[in-house]
């Protein structure tokens, strides 16, 4: 996911050329670093889409008008945001959600098939769909309803959590489904963690949005607000936990 956060963060006004021009890099990098640590992996459905959209933009950039560059700079983000919404929902409509494929070279081919497994990947590649949808339409809302790409809210502080919260879920809720599918078979085994594993960190983001707030939007008493929730919602869940 590295190049397209990377790209839909970046991109904006003035900011085409070099977003595409990382977001590029970063998936050579990754495919190569890939390749060389592991051996014989096979291509991914993720992989393909990042050098194909990547090199397509950066093609058209290069030879586009200036009309349409100045129209990729401004959408741009939605559009990178869209068609990994398409991708997500797609491999789930083709029976194999993108995560599948990662998830497969870290457990064994026993459990390749077992319903655990495939809903895990289904689950989490689901909420990596909504996270970009959610992307896409708060880029949307600013560039199309607010006439402004730079805005704090829906050019930033929306976006960076719906991929947050993608993030820690990813990492969270295998270990729920693995500690499930043991109890509902009857094997003893670790208690998977809980709620709280995820909320707790969630919550903290409050913190880092509060002073976002405070330096680069004029609203400061909201800003002052999320620090003190973040604070209090944090001590709360950690002393439930």
């Amino acid at each position: 996911m590295a190049p397209w956060i990377i790209f839909s963060l970046l991109v904006g006004p003035g900011r085409f050329e070099i977003s595409v021009a990382l977001a590029l890099v970063a998936t050579i990098a990754l495919i190569v670093g890939g390749r060389i640590v592991n051996r014989g992996t096979s291509w991914k459905l993720l992989e393909l889409s990042d050098l194909v959209f990547f090199a397509v933009l950066a093609v058209i950039g290069g030879f586009a008008s200036d009309g349409t560059r100045r129209w990729l700079e401004t959408y741009a983000g939605e559009v990178s945001n869209i068609a990994l919404v398409v991708i997500a929902f797609g491999s789930m409509a083709i029976r194999m959600p993108f995560t599948l494929q990662y998830a497969r070279e870290q457990v064994d081919p026993a459990y390749w098939h077992t319903p655990t497994f495939l809903r895990t990947n289904y689950l989490i590649t689901g909420v990596w769909g909504l996270a970009f949808l959610v992307a896409a339409i708060a880029g949307g809302y600013g560039d199309l309803v607010l006439r402004n790409s730079n805005n704090i809210w829906t050019g930033w502080i929306i976006q960076v959590l719906a991929i947050i919260i993608a993030l820690r879920f990813t990492v969270w809720y295998p270990d729920v489904a693995r500690a499930h599918a043991m109890s509902a078979a009857g094997r003893s085994g670790e208690k998977g963690p809980s709620l709280t594993g995820i909320l707790v960190p969630l919550a903290g983001l409050l913190i880092p949005v509060g002073i976002a707030v405070l330096i680069f939007d004029n609203v400061w008493w909201l800003g002052v607000l999320l620090i003190v929730a973040g604070v209090l919602l944090t001590k709360a869940l950690r002393a439930r936990d």
